[in-house]
């Protein structure tokens, strides 16, 4: 695997599990590495302590490393194959965003940085979780494709988000998370 990219993978784990935006054993991040291949992380891995050992390099053809990748390794997967500017996806569950998800059908930040980065964002209403897995990789793409932007906020579920740099990605996850820090903390 490309050094540099799993100590870039390693280093915005770490940072976005700190942040609570990834949980033990919760979320997941992957790196597009080349066409048809990207490095992701394993099923039980925790995300304060990545390393090597804790991400599987997979090709867009399933074989039985697929067995030990991360369950949202098929989202990020159609993501690749449909979505050419996606060179990092991060999957995670930031708790302030999820709380604002579950009472609301769209963000509209009310702070600088957030009305800047997204002016406002729609939540997308999985409507029922029990076949959310096979739906997930279709709903999700077409929901990037048609809303035109990076970022989905899934109601109940969790934030994917898809840039071309991992700093960039850890920037949107952390914005969207703060301006629903401050939406819920004003409401007191």
């Amino acid at each position: 695997m490309d050094k540099f990219i799993v100590q870039q993978l390693e280093k915005i784990s770490l940072s976005m599990f700190r942040k609570e935006f990834l949980g033990i054993f919760h979320g997941s991040i992957s790196a597009r590495v080349e066409h048809n291949k990207f490095i992701i992380n394993k099923r039980e891995a925790i995300f304060d302590e990545m390393d090597d050992s804790s991400l599987i390099e997979l090709y867009f053809n399933k074989d039985y490393r697929w067995n030990q990748a991360s369950i949202d390794s098929e989202i990020h997967l159609n993501i690749y194959q449909n979505i050419h500017e996606a060179k990092y996806i991060a999957y995670g569950m930031p708790p302030f965003t999820m709380a604002y998800s579950l009472n609301h059908n769209k963000i509209i930040p009310k702070d600088y940085f957030g009305y800047k980065e997204f002016g406002n964002l729609k939540i997308y209403d999985p409507k029922h979780f029990e076949d959310w897995y096979e739906r997930a990789p279709i709903d999700i793409v077409r929901y990037f494709k048609e809303q035109k932007s990076q970022i989905i906020i899934i109601r109940g579920y969790g934030v994917y988000v898809y840039d071309r740099d991992i700093h960039q990605l850890a920037k949107k996850m952390a914005i969207i998370e703060h301006s629903c820090r401050l939406l819920q903390l004003s409401r007191f």
